[in-house]
C-alpha cells in the first residue's frame, strides 16, 4: 500500500518541496500520497502548484492534496512532518528586536536565548495540538518527524505530553561533517594544490564521525580517518584553513578551549553561550558578515523576510523554471526520506537524531532531548549506548538543557515563573541583563506576542498593567552590532538568480502569520 505523508506548515518556500522530492526519489516510494497543510492558503497554493508540477514532470504516480484543514491532512497519515513557525515574520521580529532593547544581540533567535525561548512558547501548544490530531485521526503507528525549532523544546514537549512517537531532525551534524572533511584534506595534502600529483581528496564516506550532545550543541567526539582518530588535529586544521579561520571563529575558539568541534554554525553557537555576544563592541571580532549564518545580527530574520518578499513577487517565474529531476543519487541529506526509506524497505540508515536521552549519554539528564547516532531499519529506530560526554562539553550542554526544561514546562502550563527563570538561566541573557531587566523583558515579549500565546492570557493582562506603571529598562536604541539592512524587492531584482536561490534555501519552515488557535 502507498504511504501517506502529511506536511504541517507546508507553505515554506523550498523545504517542503525538497522533502517531497527526497521521498519520491526512492523507487519504492514513488506512489506515495502527500497532504500539504498550512493556515496561509495563498502560500500553500503556490507551493502546491510547484510541487504538482514537479511530480508531473518526473512522471510519477504520486498523489498530492493541499488543505487548510489540518485533521483532513492528517487523516490516515503514516508520517507527519512539522516545519511550522508559529507567528511568522511578525513574531520573529519581536524575538530579535525586543531583546535588542535590553542589549541582547542574537543572530538567529530560534533555538535558545530570548528569541528561542519565546519561539518555544508559541510553538509548543501547537505541537501538542498536532499530536492530539495525530492520535485521533492518523495511522495507529504514525511517526511524527519534527523539523521545527526550537528542536529540543518541541521534541521534548511532544514526547513528554503529546503521546506520539516523535523524533527531531536537523542537518547540523552533516554540515559540520563536511567541514571536518575539508580540514582533514587540507592537513593530509600539506600545501599541495587540488588536482596536483598525489593530491588526496577527502569526502564524508572517508571520515566516520560520532557526534553526541544536544541539538545545535552536539560535539564530534570521534573523527576517524584511515584508522586514526583526528579529533586532536582538528584545531590545527581549522586554524590553518583559509576560509574557516575567518568565518568560524567562535567554533574554533570553543574547539580550542573544550577540545571538540561543535556541530552548529558560528552565528548559532555564538548566541548559546555567554562569552561572544555580551559586549556589542566585541561582537564583530568573533563573527563574519560574508553570510548571515556566520553571525550577522538578526541575520536569519533578514534573509527570511527577503526570501518571502521575493517569492511573493517572483512566483510566476518559479513556475517557468525547469522542474528538478528526482534522483535517488542526488537527493538531499535531510534525514526524513532516509528514515522513511529504512522503515518501509528495510535498507539500514545511520544518522544522528534528536531523541529522549534515557541514559544514552550517561552524564546528561534522562529527560533531556539529546542528538546522538542511531540506526533505522524495518524494526524501527535503534539508539546505541554512548560514553559520557567530556566534562566540559557536558557542562555546556547541561546549562542549555536547564533552560530547555524550564521553557518547555512554562510553555505547556502557561507558567510565567518558569518562563522568567528560563530567561534568567539562559547563558547569553544572564551575561547581559540583570533580574529586573529580564522580568520586564519577559513582560514586554508576552504582550508583544499575545495573539500567539493563548496559554498566557491572564498573565499577559497582568504584564500590561506592570508595564503601564513601570520605568522602562529596555532603553537601548541600537539596531545591533552587526545588522545589515533588509533588501527591497527592487534591490533584489538586480540579481534575480541569486534572490531566487536565497529564497529557496533560507525558508526552512513555514512562516505563519496567523493567530494561534487554542490547543485541543
Amino acid at each position: 500500500m502507498p504511504i501517506k505523508v502529511a506536511v504541517i506548515g507546508a507553505g515554506s518556500i523550498g523545504f517542503t518541496r525538497r522533502l517531497m522530492r527526497d521521498i519520491l526519489s526512492v523507487p519504492e516510494l514513488a506512489d506515495s500520497e502527500f497532504a500539504f497543510h498550512d493556515l496561509n492558503k495563498h502560500n500553500l497554493d503556490m507551493i502546491a502548484q510547484l510541487a504538482a508540477r514537479d511530480i508531473e514532470a518526473n512522471g510519477l504516480p504520486a498523489k498530492l492534496s493541499a488543505t487548510t484543514n489540518r485533521r483532513r491532512a492528517l487523516d490516515g497519515a503514516d508520517y507527519v512532518l512539522n516545519t511550522t513557525r508559529i507567528g511568522g515574520l511578525k513574531a520573529f521580529a519581536h524575538d530579535i528586536d525586543i531583546p535588542l532593547k535590553y542589549g541582547i544581540d542574537q543572530c538567529v533567535g530560534d533555538t535558545l536565548c530570548a528569541g528561542g525561548i519565546m519561539y518555544g512558547q508559541r510553538n509548543i501548544p501547537q505541537v501538542l495540538a498536532f499530536c492530539k490530531d495525530i492520535r485521533e485521526v492518523a495511522a495507529n503507528d504514525a511517526l511524527f518527524l519534527n523539523y521545527a525549532n526550537p528542536m529540543a523544546m518541541n521534541t521534548w514537549a511532544a514526547l513528554e505530553y503529546g503521546g506520539v512517537n516523535t523524533v527531531g531532525l536537523c542537518h547540523g551534524v552533516q554540515g559540520g561533517h563536511g567541514q571536518i572533511c575539508q580540514v582533514i584534506e587540507l592537513l593530509v595534502n600539506k600545501g599541495k594544490k587540488p588536482g596536483s600529483r598525489n593530491y588526496k581528496t577527502v569526502s564524508k564516506k572517508d571520515v566516520d564521525i560520532v557526534a553526541s550532545g544536544i541539538n545545535h550543541q552536539t560535539w564530534y567526539v570521534s573523527v576517524q580517518y584511515e584508522g586514526e582518530d583526528w579529533t586532536e588535529r582538528l584545531l590545527e586544521g581549522f586554524e590553518r584553513h583559509p576560509r574557516f579561520s575567518e568565518t568560524e571563529k567562535v567554533r574554533i575558539d570553543m574547539l580550542r578551549r573544550f577540545g571538540y568541534y561543535s556541530t552548529e554554525s558560528n552565528g548559532h553557537l555564538s548566541e548559546y553561550v555567554p562569552w561572544y555576544r555580551k559586549r556589542p563592541r566585541e561582537i564583530r571580532r568573533w563573527i563574519s558578515l560574508d553570510t548571515w549564518i556566520n553571525g550577522e545580527t538578526g541575520g536569519y530574520l533578514r534573509v527570511c523576510t527577503e526570501g518571502r518578499n521575493w517569492f511573493e513577487t517572483d512566483f510566476p517565474n518559479w513556475m517557468k523554471t525547469e522542474p528538478p529531476v528526482f534522483s535517488y543519487d542526488t537527493r538531499s541529506e535531510e534525514h526524513g526520506s532516509w528514515i522513511i526509506e529504512a522503515l518501509e524497505t528495510g535498507r539500514v540508515y545511520r544518522g544522528h537524531f534528536n531523541v529522549r536521552n534515557d541514559g544514552v549519554v550517561p552524564n546528561l539528564p534522562n529527560e533531556a532531548i539529546v542528538e546522538v547516532p542511531g540506526y533505522v531499519d524495518k524494526n524501527g529506530m535503534s539508539i546505541p549506548q554512548l560514553e559520557d560526554l567530556p566534562r566540559g562539553c557536558a557542562a555546556v550542554c547541561n546549562q542549555s538543557i536547564a533552560v530547555q526544561g524550564l521553557a518547555t514546562e512554562a510553555a505547556v502550563h502557561g507558567d510565567i515563573e518558569l518562563l522568567r527563570q528560563a530567561f534568567m538561566m539562559d547563558p547569553l541573557v544572564g551575561a547581559v541583563c540583570d533580574p529586573p531587566e529580564i522580568w520586564q523583558m519577559v513582560d514586554e515579549m508576552l504582550v508583544g506576542q499575545a495573539e500567539w500565546l493563548p496559554q498566557y492570557k491572564r498573565e499577559i493582562a497582568r504584564a500590561k498593567k506592570r508595564l503601564a506603571g513601570a520605568k522602562r529598562l529596555g532603553t537601548k536604541s541600537t539596531k545591533g552590532a552587526a545588522r545589515l539592512k533588509t533588501k527591497s524587492v527592487a534591490q533584489m531584482k538586480k540579481n534575480a538568480a541569486a534572490a531566487r536561490k536565497m529564497a529557496d534555501a533560507a525558508d526552512k519552515g513555514n512562516l505563519l502569520g496567523k493567530k494561534a488557535k487554542k490547543m485541543g
